[in-house]
Formats: structure tokens, C-alpha cells, sequence
């Protein structure tokens, strides 16, 4: 046997991983990985188990009487949303009035805001 040889010199950095696959196995299967090389990229197929199918749940049918419930409970008050909207109580200027427009702008905002909640 001869003596050992120099030191060659520093290779490429390693940098170039690419996956090129995802597949999904059956429930209870072990999770695998598979990787190759090719001399300058390594490649990797996983294999990910899906999870156990789940017990069925509760029919979704709904009945007229509960659906129209359902909606007159959903909807009843809304309209209470404006309440707290006090009245504009002034009526309209024969000419243009800036201030009057402004106070009237305001309450519109006011209306929108409160129908937003």
C-alpha cells in the first residue's frame, strides 16, 4: 500500500434539494421518504398516511318549521340596530346652507354606522 495522497480540493456547496413528490398512503401505514442523488441535486418522494375516516355525523335535513325559526330568530331585532339614531328634527332651508347640508351629512353617517353593526 502506498502512502495517502494530498488533500483535493473543496467540492461545490451543497444547495440543490427538490421534492419530487407527495403521495398520500392509508391510514395506519408508516410515513416514508425516499431520496436519490444525482450528483448535484438530491430528490426526495415523501409518503404521508391520510387519517382515519371519522364516525358520520348527524343528518342535515331541516324541516320547513325549523328553517323558517331559524330565520325569524336570525332576523328579529335587527332592525333595532337604528334605534339609537335620534331624529334629524329640523326642516329644510329655503337656500342653500352649508351647515344645515353638514348636519344632514352627519346623520346619514351616523344611520350607515349604526346599521353596520
Amino acid at each position: 500500500q502506498g502512502q495517502e495522497g494530498l488533500a483535493g480540493p473543496q467540492g461545490p456547496a451543497f444547495a440543490n434539494a427538490v421534492v419530487d413528490g407527495v403521495n398520500t398512503l392509508n391510514p395506519g401505514e408508516p410515513a416514508t421518504v425516499e431520496s436519490t442523488f444525482d450528483g448535484a441535486t438530491v430528490h426526495f418522494t415523501f409518503g404521508i398516511p391520510r387519517g382515519a375516516d371519522g364516525a358520520d355525523g348527524v343528518d342535515g335535513e331541516v324541516s320547513d318549521v325549523e328553517l323558517s325559526e331559524a330565520i325569524t330568530n336570525a332576523v328579529s331585532g335587527t332592525s333595532n340596530n337604528s334605534n339609537g339614531v335620534g331624529t334629524f328634527s329640523q326642516g329644510a332651508d329655503s337656500s342653500y346652507n352649508p351647515t344645515q347640508i353638514q348636519a344632514l351629512m352627519d346623520k346619514m353617517d351616523e344611520l350607515i354606522n349604526a346599521l353596520r353593526r
